[in-house]
């Protein structure tokens, strides 16, 4: 039986219609993935299902009892109570409870009658033993322990939930939300304010849960691993595909070849049959035939092919090559009153290195970020953009800031703010004004405004609109390095995969704070931890980061055990002293990682850079050899041989370099 079905729902707002007569069933146990472009109908589906919104038609049918939580992508309020409290809050029946077992208790005082006291006693047993378990599945321990999972303190638990700010709120709705444990779990963009480790977390407990779930996110890996069905919002309708995104995309694209061939063959035949009418119907002889097979060509029905739904499509412009050193930090001092944020912080970014910036929310990854954009004034130490640096920054806040230009060599042009009374047209227009309106419309319409669009004011766009005209504007001033804060938040998955897709080609510098894991793991060439008020680097993407994570905690946990028996036998070895003395040593041990890996790493990457570069000479050589007139004059094909020919000799002996150096970190990796 499903737990939930809509049968020909319909929902319009105005002419725009969102669902038309659409039906769909959920299981206890689906695992549902909701994909679609913005302004399909996401959103307002979840908000049917969670009882918000109602459907201009159609039916919703739930499974008697069944429960329904929801997480939209913002959070109104919380209840004016102490965190713990807030949380405990969102579970309904506590109160009843209560206030029956007190009833109970009070009834019980006033009987007088042996067999009414009997009574009595027994419904308050039931009313206790009730009461014992609902504070077993919702009590105060597991509402708790979902708070330490999401990266509350033991300090936080007393706080006023009031005093949060927005991602924190969001965090203690989710926490409400799962301490509720509900039969259909509806999940809109949860992972937007969850940082790496709490997203770890995040991602372990809902795969742990056997409860029906219907998610949207922008993160193709989160998505893929939690689901095993995808209901998809496409220009023909609500369509439903069995298996993850990957399984989806394939099926779709499988769809849209079958149809297409269809199409071709009823093509065909269609041209066939018309052919023969237009040829014979005149004639006595063939007339018969010919009605026969006009008749025919009536009853054929036209095959429908998948139609296409517009998705953001563009390429960052070519900037001038950055100097070798693109950023430096000497000494960087940061405090907000008696918070210090960093202390005396030293890092340097490599041209074409792709760092992505990790750790716990507050730790200071936006600060950093502001600091390098010139949004932040540093209390000590120096901030260095290297030469021919032409820098843009993506705000995670559209609206907070002001822009500023910068108008020294190195300096940072910063892109902070979308002025809400500007409208999509003239806000790209200002960066380019030497350029036509057709120009500034084009670009605009890879962004997907067009017509009208482009004329709406930046204050009525929605999130992912504004995510796309800030984006829009990066693409408008060629830039050699990108500094990149949550650039995926408030894009759906189309656009969030086009984002990376685009920073794949893109040939510059890249420094970015993502918890997006798809993001990270495609695009991170080196990974800076913000902890404890300093950064520590790391080799690789989100994946390698991980990883060695764990090896760290197992050799910790490892040498805590050596340590402990080996104090037991008299030695003098111990393990560390503290928390404080393991991350130093687990510190020391990835700096050191590092520093043996770097030089490997850079010469890796200077062997692709001129593997790329002879590839190219090698094609380049090799179709004009292709031209049969070249060789009637030897003398202009003699120099084109000779290229070809020293492009693949250096080429072999470069494949056979790379591949020497990668065995050689892969040794290192693996500790051979």
């Amino acid at each position: 039986m499903s737990l939930v079905a809509g049968n020909a729902l319909s929902l319009a707002y105005g002419p725009k219609v969102l669902l038309d007569e659409e039906s769909f069933a959920i299981g206890p146990q689906d695992r549902i993935g909701l994909v679609g472009a913005n302004g399909t109908g996401k959103s307002s589906l979840m908000r049917i299902l969670a009882g918000q919104v109602s459907q201009d038609s159609g039916e919703l049918v739930f499974r008697r009892g069944a429960r329904v939580g929801y997480l939209p992508q913002d959070v109104a309020a919380l209840p004016d109570l102490p965190l713990v409290d807030a949380v405990l809050a969102t579970v309904p029946g506590r109160a009843e409870l209560e206030r029956r077992l007190r009833a109970a208790e009070d009834a019980l005082a006033a009987a007088r009658a042996a067999e009414e006291q009997l009574e009595l006693s027994a419904a308050l047993a039931e009313l206790h033993e009730a009461l014992d378990h609902f504070e077993e599945r919702f009590g105060r321990h597991r509402a708790e322990r979902i708070l330490g999972g999401l990266a509350f303190t033991a300090d936080d638990l007393a706080r006023p939930a009031r005093t949060f700010s927005g991602g924190w709120k969001m965090r203690a709705a989710l926490a409400g939300l799962l301490l509720q444990d509900p039969d259909l779990l509806l999940l809109d963009e949860p992972t937007n304010h969850l940082d790496v480790p709490t997203l770890e977390w995040f991602d372990a407990f809902l795969r742990g849960s056997r409860r029906a779930l219907l998610l949207v996110s922008h993160d193709r890996e989160f998505l893929n691993r939690q689901i095993d069905r995808v209901l998809a919002l496409e220009p023909e309708g609500l369509r439903a595909y069995t298996g993850d995104y990957e399984d989806y995309k394939r099926q779709r694209a499988q769809e849209e070849e079958r149809l297409l061939a269809e199409a071709k063959r009823q093509g065909a035949k269609r041209a066939q049959l018309e052919g023969f009418i237009e040829r014979f119907g005149a004639k006595a002889t063939k007339a018969r035939q010919a009605k026969s097979k006009e008749k025919l060509l009536e009853k054929m029905d036209e095959v429908q092919v998948l139609e296409h739904r517009a998705t953001v499509r563009f390429r960052f412009a070519e900037a001038p090559r950055s100097g070798r050193e693109v950023l430096r930090l000497e000494g960087v001092r940061k405090a907000f009153g008696p918070r210090v944020v960093y202390r005396s912080l030293d890092a340097a970014i490599q041209r074409g290195e792709r760092v992505g910036v990790i750790g716990a929310n507050g730790a200071g990854k936006s600060t950093l970020l502001k600091l390098v954009a010139g949004e932040l004034a540093a209390d000590a130490g120096e901030v260095k953009l290297g030469h021919s640096v032409l820098a843009g920054y993506f705000a995670q806040h559209h609206f907070e800031r002001g822009e500023h230009d910068g108008d020294a060599e190195g300096a940072m042009r910063t892109f902070g703010a979308l002025d809400p009374e500007r409208t999509v047209l003239d806000t790209l227009w200002d960066l380019v004004p030497d350029q036509g309106e057709a120009y500034v419309r084009g670009v605009a319409g890879s962004f997907l405004f067009s017509g009208d669009d482009v004329e709406k004011k930046l204050g009525v766009l929605s999130g992912g609109e504004r995510a796309r005209v800030a984006l829009a504007k990066l693409l408008l001033v060629p830039a050699n390095l990108l500094v990149l804060d949550e650039p995926t938040n408030h894009l759906d998955l189309d656009s969030s995969e086009a984002l990376i897709e685009a920073l794949k080609g893109y040939a510059g510098t890249l420094l970015f704070v993502s918890h997006n894991r798809s993001f990270l793991n495609q695009l991170a060439t080196v990974i800076w931890e913000v902890k404890d008020g300093g950064i520590l680097p790391f080799p690789g993407n989100l994946d390698d980061w991980l990883y060695h994570q764990k090896e760290l905690e197992a050799a910790a946990a490892a040498s805590g055990a050596t340590g402990a028996g080996a104090a037991r036998a008299g030695s003098s070895e111990a393990a560390p002293a503290n928390d404080r003395e393991r991350r130093r040593l687990e510190a020391e041990a990835r700096n050191a990682r590092y520093r043996v890996e770097k030089p490997l790493r850079d010469r890796i990457a200077a062997l692709e850079t001129r593997i790329e570069a002879l590839e190219q000479e090698e094609r380049e050589a090799t179709e004009a050899l292709a031209d049969p007139a070249l060789y009637q004059d030897f003398a202009r094909a003699k120099p084109l041989i000779e290229r070809q020919h020293a492009a693949k000799s250096e080429l072999e002996g470069l494949y056979a370099e790379w591949e020497a150096a990668q065995e050689e970190l892969a040794g290192l990796q693996t500790g051979g």
